[in-house]
């Protein structure tokens, strides 16, 4: 199996686990909250906004606001992905791109993110997320390691500049 494809896999996982949670979070969570671990609850949440609510904006210019500069960004995450050539940061594109197009997907309907993951501690609470997001922050780590690791990711072959 080719980088490529297994990367494909990635891409899609993402955006289908993150579609079935929260689909399984609109049937079981209306109202209620879910204690799972004494620093984690289910909530239901929807996101107007980008991250953390940030530019959260009701009718259709909001809506056009932040889907055409998503449509935009995952265009251009899909090309950097293609063109790709590392293991590690072949699947830290293609997470970052699963979990925007995850998060699009749900936004397009009626202009919101369904959110249902609550972190907290000591009455402080992290901004509600969900498995999208937890697939665009591990495509960043997968980057971040893929810059600290080096290397072409093809056995035998030392990274340009490289003996």
């Amino acid at each position: 199996m080719s980088n490529r494809d297994a990367s494909l896999f990635v891409v899609l996982g993402v955006i289908g686990l993150d579609a079935s949670t929260k689909e399984a979070a609109l049937m079981y969570l209306d109202g209620a909250t879910v204690p799972v671990l004494p620093v984690l609850n289910l909530t239901l949440g929807f996101n107007r906004g980008v991250s953390f609510g940030m530019f959260a904006g009701d009718g259709a210019q909001g809506w056009w606001t932040i889907v055409l500069p998503t449509l935009a960004i995952c265009l251009a995450l899909a090309w950097i992905w293609h063109r790709s050539r590392r293991l590690l940061e072949r699947l830290g594109y293609a997470a970052i791109l699963g979990g925007a197009l995850g998060n699009l997907v749900d936004r397009v309907p009626d202009g919101a993110v369904t959110d249902f993951i609550d972190l907290h501690a000591g009455g402080w609470h992290f901004p509600t997320f969900n498995l999208a997001d937890i697939g665009i922050t591990a495509g960043v780590v997968l980057l971040l390691a893929s810059t600290v690791i080096g290397g072409t990711g093809r056995p035998g072959k030392a990274s340009p500049g490289r003996p």
